[in-house]
């Protein structure tokens, strides 16, 4: 989307987010595509204090350039992996996520899929990431604009982090 059809959009109160996407552009999960969860998770410190509450941080995660993540692990199998047959280690066998079904809670990231969030003067902007493009099943196959849920991807949180790149992987 180019910088003049840009349109900044408030997503809790005093809290805005300038929208660089197609505001047509809709998303909803689909079955058996789990590509998102190939990439390792990045946990912020709010994360990180709920997951501990759920499961065995020091099984559970891993240092990478001085942050934390979900671990990958192996999964030996073909499906729900990426190609080094590994994914984030709450994938449960049959392709849905144990945090989230079970607990009823994702890390902050996994609510940001298929978004790109950065910072940018100073204002939060949020894209579709450029690998969503090529690998995510789930863009413009519903009625569910992702403009009009914005709040389901963007947890308050973001708003308060010093650097919310959704850039970093594992």
């Amino acid at each position: 989307m180019s910088a003049d059809v840009t349109r900044r959009v408030e997503v809790y109160p005093d809290r805005e987010v300038v929208v660089e996407f197609d505001p047509e552009l809709t998303f909803e999960c689909v079955e058996d595509c789990t590509w998102c969860c190939h990439h390792g998770v990045l946990l912020y410190d709010k994360d990180l204090l709920e997951l501990a509450q759920r499961a065995n941080l020091a099984e559970t995660t891993t240092d990478f350039r001085g942050e934390k993540f979900v671990t990958r692990e192996e999964k030996g199998r073909d499906d729900h992996v990426d190609d080094d047959g590994c994914a984030c280690a709450f994938l449960r066998d049959d392709g849905l996520c144990t945090l989230h079904l079970e607990e009823d809670w994702k890390p902050t990231r996994c609510s940001v899929f298929p978004l790109a969030v950065f910072l940018e003067d100073g204002d939060l902007h949020v894209d579709i990431r450029d690998s969503a493009h090529e690998h995510c099943e789930g863009l413009n196959v519903s009625e569910r604009k992702v403009i009009e849920n914005l709040e389901a991807f963007l947890p308050e949180l973001l708003w308060e982090l010093e650097n919310p790149d959704s850039d970093r992987e594992l």
